[in-house]
């Protein structure tokens, strides 16, 4: 009797409740790992079969891609930055101290060289803050505030400037960049 009782210990019992065993449940996950990489050998396959339709290389996603890096570049450029240096000026507001610090990108066409650009900007720079401290403390609170006003005095900072520095002849700045324009 003892030798029954020994062979019914070593037999495992299924739990109650669990319908997979641990052997079952590794299969299963073999069958989706098997799926899984057949599906996606199967979708490149096929995606190498399309590339290898198109032999026109123009028509190809890399030389698109190779013609927009390209045309970046180009882009890249087509101008060059001058950081200026921040300004403050107090707002024209009746009865309140308040006061805006603009610091401001120039993007400046490649049409003048960045090392004679940059000459230019550092022997006119004392110009172009005063005109620009003047400017700003003849605004008002609501003068300042929202993208159109942003947008106007981008504009007439750049005709300004592209006036004290170029007078008669193209103007090389393109835009105005706005780093920082706290009001307080």
């Amino acid at each position: 009797m003892a030798e029954k009782e020994d062979t019914k210990q070593d037999t495992p019992k299924p739990a109650k409740g669990s319908g997979f065993s641990i052997k079952e449940y590794i299969i299963i996950a073999l069958v989706v790992l098997v799926c899984s990489v057949a599906g996606f050998g199967l979708s490149t396959l096929l995606a190498g079969s399309d590339k290898d339709q198109n032999t026109d290389p123009q028509e190809t996603p890399q030389a698109e891609e190779t013609e927009s890096k390209d045309n970046d570049k180009e882009s890249y450029k087509t101008t060059w930055f001058y950081d200026l240096d921040p300004v403050v000026a107090n707002l024209d507001v009746p009865g309140a101290t308040r006061y805006v610090r603009a610091a401001l990108t120039l993007e400046i066409s490649m049409d003048l060289e960045e090392t004679e650009g940059t000459e230019l900007l550092e022997y006119k720079k004392p110009r172009l803050i005063n005109w620009l401290t003047m400017y700003l403390a003849g605004l008002g609170l609501e003068d300042v505030r929202g993208e159109r006003n942003l947008r106007r005095i981008q504009t007439q900072t750049m005709e300004a400037f592209n006036e004290e520095l170029f007078g008669d002849k193209q103007p090389m700045i393109q835009n105005i960049l706005l780093k920082e324009f706290p009001i307080q």
